[in-house]
């Protein structure tokens, strides 16, 4: 099912997938530093990193749902 609906605005239902997006596009990078890096506390932080990214990457995928489901 879309994420575009007549029934919910189209200026929210761009700003949810734009956020996705760059979240997306942050876990990447995240990712690609994760890889390249090799001093022990840059590691840390690399991983602090990619867990607080994926956590909020998930928090947009259940409320694009939650969404979803609520105007389907």
């Amino acid at each position: 099912m879309p994420l575009f609906t007549k029934k919910r605005p189209l200026k929210d239902n761009l700003m949810l997938i734009n956020e996705i997006n760059k979240t997306k596009m942050a876990l990447e990078a995240a990712y690609s530093n994760f890889e390249n890096v090799v001093d022990p506390d840059l590691i840390d932080s690399c991983i602090y990193e990619l867990n607080a990214i994926q956590n909020r990457y998930h928090f947009l995928l259940k409320q694009a749902k939650a969404t979803e489901q609520r105007y389907c």
